[in-house]
């Protein structure tokens, strides 16, 4: 294995990993240190700063601090209501990363509001000194409205509590509004599962060099029981893929970058596994190379890693409604005389346009809903929406009662083809035709 070099970017981001939290730095210590530009030490120190490496304050300057794992998605941080609220921080500062579990609006007496706060809290409460000394000394955070101040007392005790004290200029009512707004946002993100929840950080990542020859990727084969690795750099950034079909009559001692497919397709770990299932089904692949920002491979992912990821997912609970399940919350599945299934619901003030029927957004969500439910129930998979032709017939008004038909005109393994009429009266009002990919 040759000894790994780094770019001057990547010294400076390993020197910044290096120091002691509480270490302050600046661009210009840091180009002295390591005889790069400052222009240089600029780049990395950002770049730093996104990683959550180093922190820079107002008069504090920048400081080496200690990196935060990423917090649950359904939680806000004391630093997220400030943005969500337009605060001013009065005090407590250094706890602003912290997660709150609940609020509690300040509404009553102390002695009534005593039995609500609890240690994570935030109190929203106006300009109640008292208050505000009660629920820090029960370890809650304050959220201050109506852009009143508090006393030094308490921002004193706040700094040493590391508890944020937050100011204000909205109205309580509309301060639990927007937070409860905020929460709700969280939850729906928390439906839409990304490629780190997926791939194990624990786990060990086979790779190869490009120097490396048949025999070794043969040796991997036998003692992983794999058929298909990346090839990465130095600096463990993905260059190639090969496959046992790669090597299949080549000498033992030929070099993998020979044989090897170059340029592979990678993706970030911050992706969605469903773009991730999009890609694979699309390209026909079976294994990706995950990335970080710095594009290092991190893990890798597989086909089976998806489609079990999208499997679980759609056993879970819905935390959250998106546009899309609100549209849909007014349907119910029907059997016909005839035995087959429909789906009917009546037409509600939010589907229509300004004029009173319903909008033709709505209508292709509701048959887009229609053909990928159907195709789901009849293959138990998950699908792909290539394209679609809408055609949009006749004018629904709002309080119509609609039905919307299912007719599967061809199925197979990996293909699917559906239309899906919608009825009002007995009258078609819509139409449109879809075609999808099945991820069976």
């Amino acid at each position: 294995m040759q000894e790994e070099t780094l770019t001057k970017h990547e010294q400076i981001i390993r020197y910044i990993e290096e120091l002691s939290v509480g270490t302050h730095i600046s661009v210009r210590k840091i180009a002295q240190a390591l005889e790069v530009s400052e222009g240089t030490a600029y780049r990395a120190m950002k770049e730093a700063e996104s990683l959550g490496y180093v922190s820079t304050k107002d008069r504090t300057g920048t400081v080496r601090v200690e990196k935060k794992e990423p917090q649950p998605i359904d939680k806000l941080t004391f630093a997220e209501v400030v943005n969500i609220v337009d605060g001013e921080v009065l005090g407590g500062a250094s706890g602003l990363h912290k997660s709150l579990n609940k609020f509690v609006i300040g509404a009553m007496q102390l002695e009534a509001m005593k039995r609500y706060i609890e240690p994570g809290n935030l109190l929203i409460v106006g300009n109640r000194t008292q208050a505000h000394l009660y629920a820090l000394g029960q370890g809650a955070g304050i959220l201050v409205t109506g852009g009143f101040q508090t006393l030094d007392e308490a921002k004193e005790l706040a700094d040493e509590l590391e508890l944020p004290i937050i100011s204000t200029s909205y109205d309580t009512f509309t301060v639990a509004t927007k937070i409860n707004r905020a929460i709700y946002d969280q939850l729906i993100k928390k439906k839409i599962m990304l490629v780190r929840d997926i791939i194990r950080a624990d786990a060990r990542v086979y790779s190869l060099r490009a120097e490396d020859t048949v025999s070794d990727i043969r040796h991997w084969m036998d003692e992983t029981g794999h058929t298909r690795f990346p090839v990465v750099d130095e600096r463990n950034k993905p260059i190639g893929m090969v496959t046992a079909k790669d090597v299949v009559g080549a000498e033992a001692g030929q070099p993998i970058h020979q044989l090897m497919t170059l340029d592979p397709l990678t993706v970030s770990d911050q992706a969605p596994v469903a773009s991730v299932s999009h890609t694979m089904v699309w390209e026909g692949i079976e294994l990706l190379p995950v990335v970080g920002k710095d594009g290092r491979m991190v893990g890798v992912i597989s086909r089976d890693d998806v489609l079990k990821a999208m499997q679980y997912l759609q056993t879970q609970p819905q935390h959250g409604e998106t546009l899309e399940d609100q549209i849909w919350s007014g349907m119910e599945k029907v059997r016909g005389k005839d035995g087959e299934f429909y789906y009917q619901g009546t037409v509600t003030a939010q589907m229509t346009n300004p004029v009173g029927t319903v909008s033709e957004g709505i209508l292709t969500t509701l048959m887009s809903q229609v053909a990928i439910r159907t195709i789901r129930e009849q293959k138990r998979g998950d699908l792909i929406v290539d394209s679609s032709s809408n055609y949009f017939l006749l004018p629904i008004p709002i309080d119509s009662v609609i039905e919307c038909v299912p007719n599967v005109l061809e199925m197979s393994r990996k293909y699917g083809k559906i239309e899906v009429d919608i009825f009002c009266d007995g009258k078609r009002m819509a139409k449109s035709t879809f075609t999808c990919r099945l991820t069976d």
